[in-house]
């Protein structure tokens, strides 16, 4: 698994009901984007992790894309 800084981590819900989360990258710890990850979750939580197998990278111009975001350029 490899992050970039803005990546989302979309974490699967681990129960049938469990809703996903998402949580920013704010800085990537390990060598070559690998983990340990400095997140922050849409709750404003920020903490290290090792996601687990039940999470998905997603670059930020596909999150936002996928979530109905406009791309912004940030020039």
């Amino acid at each position: 698994m490899k992050a970039h800084e803005g990546d989302v981590l979309r974490f699967t819900g681990r129960l049938v009901g469990t809703p996903e989360h998402h949580a920013t990258v704010l800085k990537v710890l390990g060598r070559n984007g690998e983990p340990p990850y400095r997140v922050r979750y849409e709750d404003g939580h920020e903490t290290e992790i090792f996601p687990g197998p039940g999470c998905v990278i997603e670059t930020r111009p596909a999150h936002e894309a996928a979530f109905g975001q406009p791309h912004r350029d940030r020039r």
